[in-house]
């Protein structure tokens, strides 16, 4: 059977639920479509979702049309839970990218776009709720060519938009526009020649090329429909099938996979939802497992499930190209790889900018500290810290949001009643200067550990790299391992205590001891080397961007603009149209938490604000914040060492 994983990405609200539950029922899954309103969607199984009208969790589901099987990947739409779609967007083969006619472009949905551009995934588009008054469905498809790609062909036409009698007609490829032929010349030779030669192109060429072209993810068919009604649902479940690729189900290959989901069920404990790119999985197979750079472990296969319409069903076994559900793997995390990793280059689209500690439960510590290390194997963005001497724990978030779940999650499944404290921004350090830093660490016997590092500051964004120039005689690969391995852990706290990002750390030099070495020495060591570096380079603090959107009344051009450079913003020259100002602005995260609140007070609800994180910039010290440091300061090194040897 031929399969296509497809993601339905929108922003929250533009309607991709009713889209998945539209699709369901045309496709014969379920004998009426469930209403995200009623509660009653099949991909929003939790009962917060359904209370809220909101996805939080990604949900899979499978509908079939004609000899092809697509399994939809149903997505969180609200910024909070953008980490879910990072994560599923690694196991898709194509996307189905849902924008509301009326609200238009909106945050996330540009968040979803620069995705499927920068690992260009084919996707197909859908302009929702033309239905709805005041929307401008055609006028919309020309702002998503001009701002999004030129190589946005509709496929289908609206009719009657705006209102009960809204419809969409069949659009021939014979009323292409010589503009849109052009735009497909550019991008195939075959339809360049049929251009050029000025004469006739036949409708089959036009289909087969944009098949063509969109299947290899280079144009996207676009069509219109209001999927609450029902409108235009049977084309788009056509369209998918006809523009997006397809992959055979097969075991061929070597078995390469990544999970995308992890939930627990009350019966089964932790069920992986996995991606199988080749290879297959069996009931009893031990599989690897890999997590960043360290060694793989295994974990045992007890059951598998795929997913048939809503429902799962027990399988036995998992095909390269599919999508399944593994029971038994007690270990795993969301985003570890299975076997041998043939995954497309990452995009980073969730950036918890906020930190907040948890109160309550004094008495049952140990079992929040359970509660949340599950919690994490499903989001491990949450990174959790545990401060032993405040008996306090700390947890990384995108936002209230998702507070409110996670508080939820802990009550229904734990029954932990607990709060959360108010959140504090997340600061981040980066490298002054370049500096080395070294450690020797030899003495008390047994352990020799000798390691000279290089760190270099690396351009806002780009991260961290790790290198090593030092041969296997000086140092034995498989200690540089652990050296490798440990970097990322000691640049968790930098000398502010916050994490140090942008820079590249290089090893340069060193030693080990062929009888004195022991194994966990390289481990020891690596942290004061790191830390001894750090107060050589020194380190700037840098905080949290957001690029901000901003429109409203002509009357207050000068109120936003005294906003924005109280919140210590930048911006760019107001743009002022049809009685309209719009201006896009940089502000620090830290100034401006509760400003689309204050927006909507200042404009009566009618201003709209529109905003995406953008990164960190360098923030002046006096502005910042320091974290007090977790644990012990490997700068303080005998105490270091005598906590590392379990003297402590």
């Amino acid at each position: 059977m031929k399969v296509i994983n497809l993601g339905i990405l929108a922003h929250v609200d533009a309607g991709k639920t009713t889209v998945a539950e539209q699709l369901l029922y045309l496709s014969g899954a379920i004998r009426s479509p469930g209403s995200v309103d009623k509660g009653s969607a099949q991909t929003d199984p939790l009962p917060i979702e359904r209370e809220r009208g909101i996805s939080v969790r990604t949900s899979s589901v499978s509908v079939t049309c004609g000899d092809v099987r697509i399994n939809i990947v149903d997505t969180p739409g609200h910024m909070d839970f953008i980490a879910e779609v990072e994560r599923a967007v690694a196991a898709l083969d194509a996307v189905l990218l849902v924008v509301s006619a009326v609200e238009g472009i909106q945050s996330q949905t540009s968040i979803f776009w620069k995705a499927v551009q920068k690992l260009q995934i084919p996707a197909v588009i859908l302009i929702n709720k033309i239905d709805r008054m005041g929307c401008e469905p055609e006028l919309l498809t020309e702002t998503l060519k001009e701002k999004f790609s030129p190589y946005i062909f509709p496929v289908n036409r609206p009719t009657g938009h705006g209102g009960p009698d809204a419809a969409v007609a069949a659009r021939s490829f014979a009323d292409f526009t010589e503009d849109e032929l052009l735009s497909l010349g550019e991008l195939d030779e075959a339809m360049a020649g049929l251009v050029l030669s000025g004469g006739g192109i036949p409708d089959r060429s036009v289909g087969e090329c944009l098949r063509r072209l969109a299947r290899a993810g280079k144009c996207y068919p676009l069509l219109y429909g209001a999927a609450i009604a029902g409108v235009g649902m049977e084309q788009l479940l056509a369209a998918l099938t006809e523009y997006l690729p397809t992959r055979e189900i097969t075991e061929e290959g070597d078995l390469s996979g990544i999970v995308y989901k992890v939930e627990h069920d009350p019966g089964m404990g932790k069920i992986a939802h996995v991606r199988l790119f080749s290879g297959c999985v069996r009931n009893r197979d031990m599989l690897p497992v890999v997590r960043g750079v360290n060694e793989p472990f295994h974990e045992k296969v007890t059951q598998i499930r795929t997913v048939e319409g809503a429902k799962r069903q027990d399988a036995g076994i998992l095909l390269g190209g599919d999508i399944g559900a593994l029971c038994g793997m007690s270990k795993v995390k969301a985003g570890d790889v299975i076997g041998e990793s043939l995954l497309r280059q990452g995009y980073q689209m969730a950036n918890p900018l906020f930190s907040v500690r948890i109160l309550g439960e004094s008495q049952r510590q140990n079992e929040l500290l359970h509660a949340i290390a599950q919690l994490s194997d499903e989001d491990p963005l949450l990174d959790f810290e545990w401060l032993d001497e405040e008996k306090e724990l700390i947890i990384k978030v995108m936002g209230t949001v998702q507070l409110e779940v996670l508080k939820y999650l802990l009550m229904e499944r734990y029954r932990l009643d607990i709060d959360f404290s108010p959140a504090t921004v997340i600061y981040k350090e980066t490298p002054t200067r370049s500096g080395t830093g070294f450690e020797a660490y030899t003495m008390p016997k047994p352990c020799w550990a000798v390691i000279e590092l290089l760190i270099e500051p690396l351009p806002r964004g780009t991260g961290y790299r790790f290198h090593s120039v030092v041969n296997n005689n000086d140092i034995f690969y498989r200690y540089q391992r652990h050296i490798e391995q440990c970097v990322p852990e000691a640049l968790k706290q930098g000398l502010k205590g916050w994490e140090t990002v942008d820079l590249s750390v290089t090893l340069i030099g060193g030693q080990h001891h062929t009888i004195h070495t022991h194994p966990l020495d390289f481990f020891l060591a690596t942290p004061m080397a790191v830390m001894n570096g750090l107060v050589n380079c020194g380190t700037t603090l840098l905080e949290p961007i957001v690029k901000m959107e901003l429109s409203a009344d002509e009357s207050l051009s000068g109120r936003l603009i005294s906003d924005i450079i109280n919140m210590r913003g930048e911006f760019d020259s107001p743009v002022i149209a049809d009685g309209t100002v719009a201006i896009e602005a940089r502000v620090p995260v830290a100034t401006s938490v509760d400003y689309a609140v204050r927006l909507a007070s200042l404009t009566s609800g009618k201003g709209r604000i529109r905003t995406e994180f953008e990164g960190y910039r360098e923030c002046p010290p006096e502005l910042g914040a320091v974290k007090k440091r977790n644990g012990i300061n490997p700068l303080d090194r005998a105490k270091w060492i005598l906590h590392k040897r379990s003297v402590l």
